[in-house]
């Protein structure tokens, strides 16, 4: 059994939608499929998400929302027109739709995950619809009846360890399942949506609980490519990665999947296949616990801004103990989440994103940071870029660091900090934000020359 996900680009309109029909009936094997909301039609479009988050806050604000819900509605049916479908699927969404907005909710929080989760919801009724009126035999399947069951963290889900045994009876269905993605239901039978992406964390939770023999996700580009083509033209595509390259490149800014999305699939050891709706037969990008060789020493490039970092400098620092643990608590305290931690012997630097850092709590951080560690000097410097190297090919190789740094050198890009992960399959590089583009083409260039 396959497991298959498309993305809101992949469903955006009926065209697109008789594309993913074609798709599921080209192999019997694909008997799970997991779908997003519609996404963007055109570059100008606004995703139905984004329409959902927009409702909800009116709705929470006692603010007309007429206009906005009656766009969101056309959207489905205009795919339903478009495929010619029953009007009873519309009657069916429109029900839902009613029931939402007349629903009296706990939470302004549960209020707007339940609204999200609407948008995949009623697609999946739709898609459902759409493939038995096409002959395939075809079920929507609500998360709650799959056994997606989450903590209660709107807007941050995390699946319960239970959930993949209840999802086990789902390997040996006949039928084609449709599931919704995006959410799950709490112990109080509340929607819980998982974070931006959820849908690609459904569809791996789905495919761990499953035992798939291959988690296919569908999406708008050919492949996975070695650096943002935003910052390079016409980059290499990767067509093969390991589940811990692909990990390290999600948290660096690939955009392709949140960083946490494939974890389930990558638990269980099961092949992940990025592939083209637009074009299906394409070689795509596999993803596997290991890979083949190749003679390329790194497999990609990812950079993502929006940092800030911490100094703190204190003479014979590397002598006290406790230094490191006692600030550290200082940031818990203040509920901040650190994401690196480079030091020297007397001085260390915390990396944080600065959209935590709230004018009061950087007041906060650096007055404590300062009076209870007794240290020299602390100062922030904001407006960092991390730039990440990424390839098994490292582990092996000699002069990576000097070739990637050299690259940067000539191309007048100073370096803020460098980190090496313990496996030796990454490297990260700190530069300031307004050099980003200039950093990730200067890499690319150096380990790809045309």
């Amino acid at each position: 059994m396959k497991v298959i996900k498309f993305g809101g680009s992949s469903l955006a309109n009926g065209t697109q939608l008789k594309k993913v029909l074609g798709i599921v009936q080209d192999d019997p094997e694909r008997r799970i499929v997991v779908v997003s909301a519609p996404g963007k039609r055109f570059s100008e479009d606004t995703k139905v998400t984004d329409q959902l988050i927009q409702l909800a806050t009116l709705v929470k604000n006692k603010a007309s929302y007429k206009e906005v819900y009656e766009d969101i509605f056309s959207r489905y049916a205009d795919i339903a027109a478009e495929l010619e479908l029953d009007g009873k699927i519309l009657e069916e969404i429109e029900s839902h739709f009613d029931k939402l907005l007349n629903t009296r909710f706990r939470t302004p929080e549960l209020l707007e995950d339940a609204f999200k989760a609407s948008g995949e919801d009623n697609n999946a009724r739709l898609i459902a619809a759409y493939f038995r009126q096409s002959g395939i035999p075809a079920r929507y399947l609500n998360p709650r009846e799959a056994g997606i069951f989450v903590t209660s963290q709107p807007g941050n889900a995390r699946i319960l360890p239970e959930s993949y045994n209840f999802l086990r009876h789902l390997h040996d269905t006949e039928e084609v399942l449709v599931i919704p993605g995006f959410f799950g239901y709490n112990e109080n039978d509340e929607i819980i949506t998982f974070s931006r992406g959820g849908s690609d964390i459904t569809g791996a939770i789905v495919a761990n609980g499953v035992q798939a023999t291959l988690y296919e996700n569908f999406t708008d580009v050919d492949a996975i490519y070695v650096a943002n083509p935003n910052h390079v033209d016409e980059p290499q595509k990767i067509h093969h990665l390991t589940y811990t390259e692909m990990r390290e490149l999600s948290y660096a800014g690939f955009s392709v999947f949140h960083d946490e999305a494939l974890l389930p699939a990558f638990h269980a050891g099961i092949p992940v296949h990025v592939k083209n709706t637009n074009n299906p037969n394409g070689k795509g990008t596999k993803i596997t616990r290991t890979r083949p060789k190749t003679a390329n020493i790194i497999s990609g490039i990812a950079s993502s801004s929006g940092f800030v970092s911490i100094h703190i400098s204190k003479y014979l620092l590397n002598r006290e103990i406790g230094f490191i643990r006692k600030s550290a608590q200082i940031f818990e305290d203040l509920g901040l989440n650190l994401e690196h931690m480079p030091s020297g012997i007397d001085e260390i630097t915390f990396i944080l994103r600065k959209d935590q850092l709230t004018p009061g709590k950087q007041a906060a951080l650096l007055y404590r940071l300062k009076n209870e560690l007794r240290a020299d000097d602390v100062h922030v410097e904001g407006d960092v870029c991390l730039v990440m190297i990424v390839g098994e090919g490292m582990v092996a190789s000699v002069g990576t660091t000097a070739q990637a740094t050299q690259a940067l050198a000539d191309a007048g890009v100073n370096l803020v900090m460098i980190n090496q992960g313990a496996s030796e399959i990454s490297m990260m590089f700190g530069i300031v934000e307004k050099d980003e583009e200039k950093a990730v083409r200067a890499i690319y260039d150096s380990f790809y020359p045309k």
